[in-house]
């Protein structure tokens, strides 16, 4: 009757119109299937089931299904390893072709990688997959576990043949649920529905001999063999998946349909008042039907954990990814990122590249034992340099301390004595003061003393030489050249020196590269350029020296000094080679230890090859200090 109004009732999806009803005025009872797809999609991304199966029924609602809402899906970022048709359940002829299509189903979703499928259907899709997943039984198709979404239309009951049959599969289903109310009074009108009632239809007997698997006996042979129906047994005691009593929300849909269509009816009387509607749209509610023991995954793959990030596979949809390990010094401290970050400079990455650990402060202190060892090593030297120097003051008068040229050597030893004392500067935290002077300072002390060396040499050189007959080397030798040289080669070097302070001199600096797992402070040298040219410098004095000492050790015995200094430059020279690229190999405050280690080795070996044999003869053999010694040739 309101049909004939203009006004159809529709119960279910949305069905598709015909061009003809587009004008058509629908009423539809249940809630819009939009509503319902958008929770879909909101449970699939709250759980990260990213990696999903479709089975849907083989009719009109279910491929406007596949065309119009999947694609929305995968643009939020669902992918799908199969959609696959379910088919249409039959009981016709061909019934062995839905069988086969059941099958092929079957295994399609057993061999399927997704652990969650939607299953899109109408009322009669869950009778329709539980026949289906019967059947299979008897073919030995096993049945891997899935989990199952399933959608508002379709309903969880059964026919009275499937009573028996295993539910198994359904646990831990969800379901979306459409709102409904507790009328008040149904659950006891239902329950006191008996077939005894004279005012109960024909329809009541035919349910309870389904319900109870009981009859009605018309006849004496209708009780042989049967279970007879007494009208005594209680609805409530049917499984829910027969009957329930509770007002499910397909039957308040369906109440609301009714009273829609009695307010029509009543409408249509003028002597009566109107009435609106009692039909509301209501929303979708998430109903869990059974609880999990743990949380289901339906991925491609493992998601990509701390330390690792996500790289595309060729060919395959975007859920779809390997894992690959974090480069060294980037981290990933979520799961499936795209790309490892950088750690701050005051960070670095932990061993599982999962999180950045704060870096330790570090540099070359006396609270560690190496810096303690250094200094040790710095002030036992000096104390020697000051022992010897002292002994050549006391013995100043003797003929080994004059034929030495006690000037240049007082000015060696006190050279090494201050050049052993600047390694200090290098130990500690770096300071701007400490930092501005340690090298300028150790340049500028070590070339007197390479000066001084070279000045001896040269002037043993020359005093060989001026004691020739008619020698013209005899007005060199003096104290004015040994000054000269000495003053001179400090003057370059304290310019080049200059020029390195003035243009670039050295700072404080925080290291963050060097070492991974430590903030350095280090003295930045401003200008690697001028650093190396401090030591070029010193090293060209050393081969000079070395190359004078070599060529005069077979000078007689009365000037084998030339030996000593030839020991000595070969030592200095062997230490600052090995010295540049052990330093550029090495990092952090070791660097430091390795320059200290140079400066103590190359001016130990000055001080002992060329004062030992001398503090010998003055300390333990005092009568070999004598000028007749001296004076005597090798014969």
């Amino acid at each position: 009757m309101v049909a004939k109004q203009g006004v159809p009732l529709t119960y279910g999806s949305d069905l598709l119109m015909e061009e003809k009803t587009q004008g058509v005025f629908f009423h539809q009872m249940f809630p819009s299937v939009a509503l319902q797809y958008e929770g879909i999609l909101r449970l699939l991304l709250y759980f990260s089931w990213t990696w999903v199966g479709v089975v849907y029924l083989n009719d009109v609602n279910g491929e406007r299904f596949v065309q119009e809402v999947l694609p929305v899906f995968s643009k939020n970022g669902i992918c799908f390893d199969i959609i696959q048709r379910f088919p249409q359940l039959t009981l016709s002829v061909f019934v062995d072709q839905m069988m086969e299509e059941a099958l092929d189903t079957l295994w399609r979703i057993r061999k399927s990688t997704a652990n969650v499928f939607i299953v899109h259907g109408e009322i009669q899709t869950f009778f329709v997959l539980r026949t289906v997943l019967y059947l299979s039984e008897f073919e030995s198709v096993p049945m891997a576990t899935k989990l199952w979404i399933m959608t508002a239309q379709m309903d969880f009951t059964s026919i009275p043949f499937q009573d028996d049959w295993n539910l198994d599969f359904i646990q831990g289903a969800l379901s979306l649920a459409v709102h409904r109310k507790e009328l008040v009074g149904f659950q006891n009108f239902v329950e006191t529905r008996s077939p005894k009632s004279r005012r109960e239809d024909g329809f009541i007997k035919a349910f309870w001999e389904q319900a109870f698997k009981c009859v009605f006996p018309i006849s004496l042979e209708d009780q042989e063999g049967n279970k007879i129906c007494t009208g005594e047994e209680k609805l409530d005691s049917l499984p829910a998946s027969v009957f329930e009593t509770s007002l499910t929300a397909h039957s308040y849909s369906i109440y609301n349909a009714v009273h829609a269509v009695a307010h029509a009816l009543h409408d249509m009387h003028p002597t009566k008042s109107m009435f609106r509607s009692r039909t509301k749209r209501e929303g979708w509610k998430l109903l869990q039907l059974s609880l999990w023991q743990t949380w289901p995954l339906s991925l491609c793959n493992d998601k990509c954990h701390g330390g690792t990030s996500k790289t595309k596979i060729e060919g395959k949809p975007n859920c779809c990814y390997n894992c690959f390990p974090c480069p060294e010094g980037k981290i990933s401290n979520q799961t499936d990122m795209d790309d490892c970050v950088q750690c701050p400079e005051d960070k670095y990455p932990n061993y599982d590249q999962d999180a950045c650990l704060p870096k330790d402060i570090s540099f070359l202190s006396y609270e560690e034992s190496l810096g303690i060892s250094l200094a040790i090593f710095a002030l036992s030297f000096s104390f020697v340099t000051a022992v010897v120097l002292k002994i050549f003051l006391k013995h100043q008068d003797t003929p080994i301390v004059k034929a030495n040229n006690r000037n240049l050597t007082y000015t060696l030893l006190m050279s090494l004595f201050l050049c052993f004392l600047c390694t200090l500067l290098f130990i500690g935290r770096p300071e701007k003061i400490a930092c501005l002077f340690r090298q300028t300072a150790f340049g500028i002390i070590f070339t007197v003393a390479v000066s001084c060396v070279l000045a001896k040499t040269i002037i043993v050189v020359l005093s060989f030489m001026a004691t020739k007959p008619g020698s013209q080397m005899r007005k060199w030798v003096g104290k004015r050249l040994a000054t000269y040289i000495v003053l001179s080669s400090s003057f370059i070097q304290a310019s080049i020196c200059t020029v390195w302070l003035a243009t670039s001199p050295p700072f404080p600096d925080l290291d963050t590269q060097s070492v991974t797992e430590k903030i350095v402070l280090e003295c930045n040298e401003g200008s690697t350029i001028m650093f190396y040219c401090v030591l070029a410098f010193m090293g060209i004095l050393a081969v000079i020296c070395f190359t004078l000492a070599f060529l005069a050790r077979k000078l007689p015995d009365s000037f084998n000094e030339a030996k000593f200094i030839t020991f000595s430059m070969l030592l200095f020279c062997a230490v600052w080679l090995s010295f540049v690229p052990t330093y550029l190999c090495t990092k952090g405050k070791y660097m430091v230890a390795v320059e200290i280690f140079s400066i103590l080795a190359s001016g130990a070996g000055l001080l002992i090859c060329i004062f030992s044999p001398k503090c010998y003869v003055i300390v333990l053999r005092p009568e070999l200090n004598s000028r007749e010694h001296l004076m005597r040739r090798k014969k």
